[in-house]
């Protein structure tokens, strides 16, 4: 690991700061003086295994570009003209990084929060006016918001999410898997966003009143602008949300309860979405069948909240080199992820990629037409309600992706297992668990829970 010099803090005159509760902007300033607060909670993964976690050395400043621990056999940062902005790469577009089967890398992601249209696209301006200073926002995010030009950006038709990549990993071919295993997760910066827009989430307007929801129950509660069309007027809600030390030192979220209370919860961060390229029949970079919203079967914008440090996520390869990319950081998510977004804040990711093999035993056999995931004490097959994104229409059946789901568990215990059929959908029935991923984009999934320590 390489660690870029830095100004050491002082962190007992920044705890004490905290403890008197100061403003937002003295708190950030504060914040950002200590340790702690730069904590994942979940920092470092074994690189040998991945299959446990601790808690690892903190990073103690912003993570501006090329600063600070880098752990990675790679570096990978998000560049203006090399990043993409609502969409996926595909098959046929140039690598920007190149790996070995095995090796890792380190990627800068960029959170799309604070940089979006409707938030002005000046996150500077916007997060100062949240009581952070323009040093601890990240250069790369401000670079991104006023300088992307690979397309026109329309914030009603495109992605939001920054994708970084694609990286070539040598030796991957089509008929392969690629495993992707998140073995550090450093926050960028001590706070995130969560936000709610017309339109879109749990309770969006267009459920109301025939998908169970009145009109007077829909979110946001704000005035619907988007007639406007201007994305600044749409009334759209953006909760900004710092970190700081919780108990027993974790770093926690918060958010206010009332007048006097409050709301805390340990963040938990992973990549909303990690995917390999699939499409070759788009002819341009922003063509809908690339948008970034919907997951599909090469991975994207799974938002599998269980895909976190320590964990193993297998897709399968389409393309020569795999094309890996990845974006949509997550502080923490729960699971449905029903006002839109999660907790999403700029993480420093680094990822072992290795290439699995038919035949080799190295991969779940559902993870060679489907993805598929693994954390150190569960399976977690994956189903989705459109696994192809928006090509030939766009469904969005919560039951398609259950059933899917289930076949799928069904699949991994009698073919990897050995389990009679039979046996194993009773044995899903009584103990595992199928939980919804989420159900806002456009193509929604549920995942199963299955113990490790049932089986032996």
């Amino acid at each position: 690991m390489t660690d870029a010099p830095h100004e050491q803090p002082e962190p007992a005159t920044a705890a004490a700061l905290l403890e008197r509760g100061l403003g937002r902007r003295a708190f950030v300033q504060a914040a950002l003086a200590t340790s702690a607060v730069m904590a994942s909670g979940v920092a470092t993964a074994s690189p040998a295994a991945a299959t446990g976690r601790y808690r690892g050395k903190l990073p103690r400043q912003v993570l501006q570009p090329g600063t600070g621990p880098i752990d990675g056999d790679v570096y990978l940062p998000s560049r203006v003209d090399e990043v993409y902005w609502g969409y996926l790469p595909r098959t046929t577009d140039a690598p920007i990084a190149r790996m070995r089967s095995g090796q890792t890398i380190t990627i800068d992601t960029v959170s799309h929060e604070g940089l979006l249209e409707d938030q002005g696209r000046d996150p500077a301006a916007w997060f100062a006016a949240q009581g952070v200073p323009r040093e601890h926002v990240l250069d790369d995010a401000v670079a991104i918001a006023a300088g992307y030009g690979r397309h026109p950006r329309d914030f009603d038709v495109d992605g939001p999410h920054v994708v970084t990549g694609p990286v070539y990993v040598e030796g991957a071919a089509p008929g392969d898997v690629l495993k992707i295993e998140p073995l550090s997760a450093w926050p960028r910066v001590p706070y995130g966003v969560i936000s709610s827009r017309h339109g879109k989430g749990a309770l969006a307007v267009q459920f109301s009143p025939d998908a169970g929801i009145s009109p007077a129950e829909t979110m946001p509660q704000t005035p619907d602008g988007r007639a406007t069309g201007d994305p600044a007027q749409y009334g759209n809600v953006s909760v900004f949300t710092p970190v700081r030390l919780g108990r027993r030192g974790i770093p926690t979220a918060h958010l206010p309860v009332g007048t006097s209370g409050e709301v805390s919860w340990p963040l938990d961060p992973f990549a909303g979405l990690m995917a390999v390229a699939t499409v070759g029949d788009a002819p341009q970079l922003n063509d809908p069948l690339v948008n970034s919203i919907p997951p599909t079967v090469g991975g994207g914008n799974i938002d599998v909240k269980h895909l976190n440090v320590g964990s193993a996520f297998y897709v399968p390869v389409v393309a020569e080199g795999a094309l890996f990319s990845t974006g949509d950081p997550h502080m923490s998510m729960g699971n449905g992820e029903v006002a839109l977004t999660a907790m999403e804040g700029s993480l420093r990711i680094t990822y072992r990629l290795t290439v699995c093999r038919p035949g080799s035993g190295d991969a779940p056999s559902v993870a060679f037409r489907y993805p598929f995931g693994e954390t150190p004490d569960a399976w977690v097959p994956i189903g989705l309600s459109d696994p192809d994104g928006s090509r030939n229409g766009q469904g969005s059946d919560l039951d398609v992706a259950s059933r899917r789901a289930v076949v799928n568990a069904l699949d991994f215990l009698q073919h990897d297992l050995g389990m009679d059929r039979a046996v194993a959908y009773a044995y899903l029935s009584a103990a595992a668990d199928f939980e919804v991923s989420q159900v806002v984009d456009r193509t929604v999934g549920v995942h199963g829970v299955i113990q490790k320590s049932h089986f032996r």
